[in-house]
């Protein structure tokens, strides 16, 4: 089996072909990029990946077995016809199956909804496409959290509108070891999933935080207005708004799902006390 990743030059992208790399049944990894000389010490293939150029794109997926898709960051009505692209190419191509990664999240009433859509018509395109498939709904990433803690500590607290909704987060190195059995494992041809950890709410997020960094961190409630506009001041309007809608849907209950990690992988998700103790300093 000859197995493609597309978007290897993004976090994501990488973490995934390199869990297929160490999986002896995955057979031949390659990697595609939108602009492939950026891709660093990754010991593979890199082909041309652009999600805007069809003819570039089927040529880089001959003899590709297995596509493995990794979402676009583009805007919602673009990215569909940009993943529209992939899976027209690999057809073209004679790609046999299709692995998506895809996104949990409220399908309506946030400024969140419209890139949730964007998915979910990408993940009907597939189901449409005639080729086998398999699909994983990503949770929400924990990196983040981490990477802002010199920010919630100059704080002292961590302030959002997700109340006391729980989210299930999860890691990319755990999604990594998700979608390698996506990609390998026929039975789970035909199988949308969760891709996420227990669902925690904000004040247990505070305290394994605390736990793991020596903080002192509490968890303070904001309304949904407030909060977008808190994110706009840092980050501007489009991804103050984005942000603010993933919050208001860990609110509304959106990505509450105990996930679906040891029906896929044989393992469950690595528990949030294990994880956040190897973060100890």
């Amino acid at each position: 089996m000859t197995v493609a990743v597309t978007a290897v030059s993004g976090k994501l992208g990488r973490e995934i072909a390199e869990k297929l790399m160490n999986k002896p049944d995955a057979g031949t990894v390659i990697g595609l990029a939108r602009t492939p000389p950026n891709v660093q010490g990754l010991d593979i293939e890199t082909r041309p990946g652009d999600y805007d150029k069809p003819e570039q794109l089927r040529a880089s997926l001959a003899s590709i077995d297995t596509l493995l898709l990794v979402s676009g960051m583009d805007a919602p009505d673009k990215r569909i016809g940009q993943h529209r692209n992939v899976i027209e190419a690999a057809k073209a191509a004679g790609v046999k199956k299709i692995v998506y990664t895809s996104i949990q999240g409220p399908e309506e009433s946030t400024a969140f909804s419209p890139i949730v859509q964007s998915n979910r018509q990408t993940e009907a395109d597939i189901r449409a496409s005639g080729l086998d498939w398999a699909i994983g709904r990503n949770g929400i990433y924990i990196e983040p959290d981490i990477e802002y803690i010199d920010s919630y500590r100059t704080k002292g607290e961590i302030a959002n509108s997700a109340g006391n909704g729980k989210c299930g987060y999860t890691t990319r190195s755990e999604l990594a070891r998700g979608y390698a059995a996506l990609v390998t494992n026929p039975a789970l041809n035909g199988k949308t999933v969760n891709l996420n950890g227990a669902p925690i709410t904000q004040t247990q997020l505070a305290n394994y935080l605390n736990a793991a960094f020596d903080a002192r961190l509490s968890y303070r409630t904001m309304s949904s207005n407030a909060y977008v506009a808190d994110r706009t001041a840092e980050l501007g309007d489009f991804i103050g708004s984005i942000i603010g809608g993933i919050y208001d849907g860990i609110r509304m209950g959106a990505y509450d799902s105990p996930g679906d990690f040891l029906a896929v992988t044989g393992k469950p998700h690595r528990s949030w006390e294990n994880y956040f103790a190897s973060l100890r300093t």
